[in-house]
């Protein structure tokens, strides 16, 4: 994915670095020679790739520390932990279609917790660390079900409306990009953050949903054996783009973008024989500003 790229001396964080696309994201900048820490809600997960590190040549190095992105004690402790600059920061952990609306010790929705609110207490928390780097790159990976569901700030924990877990799976989603979008405030200090779509991969993330729901999807046998769909991606495809991000040159210097399939994404259209894209309210600069806004107040509360 970054065939002839060094990162030796570059240090990097990859949340829900332990399974999935995170993990092959934590192979592919370690083997490029980066230092890189999976923060984790599990670290006891993460130690095969200890050791798988610790048998390969000519690599970086990998530490695992302990994160739970939904408790503000877990987020704070390992932000007061770290010591030094942070050049990369690969926000990947998330959940996904949690079936009954739940919250955490804050009253925050557990997708938006999650997904959103977690990283958005750790990436700021991590700030001077970012900016030390001088040249630091925060990766947001996001999805295509932001395209249904631009950030409500009426509502966001679904305390009035209904609640739905794919709306509020993609209302997070939407949130990430947005977060890469206000980002632009920190280019001054050399930091860029940029959102993307692995696309479509089982991994642990579907671990939410019922049987039944994954025949519907098509990617489930009678006999509950997985068989994913031609346009699945494995997981090492699935985080090229993380990678690409993390870790390209091409990206120097660019920030606030939405990329898919290692390339940026194009407007999204309601023509269903060109899907993916990008959703005008996940770019929108304003959106972007009171979203920021938002979560900045929500961590002081």
């Amino acid at each position: 994915m970054i065939e002839g790229i060094d990162l030796t001396g570059r240090r990097a964080i990859v949340t829900g670095g332990a399974s999935g696309i995170g993990t092959e994201t934590v192979r592919a900048l370690a083997a490029a020679g980066a230092e890189v820490t999976i923060a984790t809600r599990r670290p006891e997960v993460a130690e095969p790739l200890l050791r798988e590190d610790a048998g390969a040549a000519g690599t970086g190095s990998v530490r695992i520390a302990p994160l739970d992105l939904s408790d503000l004690a877990s987020v704070r402790a390992f932000a007061q932990a770290w010591r030094g600059p942070l050049d990369v920061l690969v926000a990947n952990a998330g959940i996904m279609a949690v079936p009954q609306r739940e919250v955490t010790a804050q009253g925050w929705e557990l997708q938006l917790a999650t997904n959103f609110l977690g990283h958005f207490a750790l990436t700021t928390a991590l700030h001077g660390a970012l900016s030390e780097s001088g040249s630091a790159r925060v990766v947001m990976v996001s999805s295509g079900a932001h395209l249904n569901a631009p950030f409500d700030f009426d509502d966001p924990h679904f305390e009035r409306r209904p609640y739905d877990p794919w709306i509020a799976y993609g209302q997070s989603k939407s949130a990430e990009v947005l977060f890469a979008v206000g980002a632009d405030r920190w280019s001054g200090e050399g930091i860029t953050a940029n959102a993307l779509n692995p696309g479509y991969i089982l991994t642990n993330l579907q671990r939410h949903l019922d049987d039944d729901t994954m025949r519907a999807f098509g990617v489930m046998d009678p006999e509950g054996n997985l068989t994913p769909l031609p346009y699945y991606k494995t997981p090492a495809q699935g985080a090229a783009t993380s990678v690409l991000l993390a870790a390209s040159p091409l990206l120097d210097g660019v920030t606030g973008r939405y990329f898919e399939d290692n390339q940026e994404a194009a407007p999204a259209t309601n023509d269903s024989t060109t899907p993916g894209g990008v959703a005008p309210h996940a770019l929108d600069p304003k959106a972007a500003d009171r979203l920021w806004q938002y979560a900045s107040d929500a961590l002081r509360l």
